[in-house]
């Protein structure tokens, strides 16, 4: 599964950032790595330089092989809450998703 990060000028691109993206993802939808080929990772920061609970935004994109992409998001006070909720959220819906085709 590749994790592609991308984020607005407001939000840090450093290692600790990276490493948890793909800390959360893997823990929540590693068990679907061999049907995923890629999940999107969008960060951003809604008031800018503004402060603000609940102005960070995590969207996620999963791309399935041979389906159409999946996507979840979530806001939080920070990056960390707003990408394990957005991660959680994408679980359940891949989680529905592939329990369709079953």
């Amino acid at each position: 599964m590749k994790i592609q990060l991308n984020t607005d000028s407001h939000v840090q691109h450093d290692p600790s950032v990276v490493r948890h993206v793909e800390e959360a993802l893997t823990t929540a939808v590693g068990r679907f790595q061999p049907q995923l080929s890629r999940v999107d990772v969008h960060l951003s920061d809604s008031n800018g330089s503004k402060g603000g609970a609940g102005d960070k935004r995590c969207l996620l994109e999963a791309h399935l092989d041979g389906r159409p992409h999946l996507t979840a998001s979530d806001e939080g006070e920070s990056i960390a809450v707003a990408v394990n909720g957005a991660a959680r959220k994408l679980q359940r819906v891949i989680d529905s998703a592939l329990g369709k085709l079953a």
